[in-house]
């Protein structure tokens, strides 16, 4: 037995969802602009901002185990860098331990003094 399609419709309870009946209920009038932030604030998920979907997405175990692996690569290519500018510079004794910035400021004064014997 084939049912028309208006028997179709009367035969099922009609499924409006909650937007649905929100805009509804504002177009004819029962409902307030002010009800209606209200009740769709309630009613929808809320929509993510970028820094927020950011947060989540940072907050994740696997992206904390991935980010700190970069960090540790990153922090070793740093620390290389630096001891090969350390094996550069001239130093009494030579294998005096020196820290970052001592070993930057001995570059610094090192550049200078090869600069100015080029001018002499």
């Amino acid at each position: 037995m084939m049912l028309s399609p208006e028997q179709v419709d009367s035969d099922q309870p009609s499924v409006q969802s909650e937007s649905d009946s929100v805009v509804s209920e504002v177009k004819e009038g029962s409902m307030s602009e002010e009800e209606v932030g209200s009740r769709r604030t309630l009613c929808l998920p809320p929509q993510l901002s970028r820094e927020e979907k950011r947060r989540r997405r940072r907050a994740t175990a696997k992206y904390r185990s991935a980010h700190a692996t970069r960090e540790r690569i990153r922090v070793e290519a740093f620390n290389v860098a630096f001891a090969e500018l350390r094996r550069l510079l001239p130093t009494l004794p030579p294998d005096k331990k020196l820290s970052k910035i001592e070993i930057l400021r001995l570059a610094i004064c090192y550049m200078s003094y090869l600069n100015h014997v080029l001018d002499v």
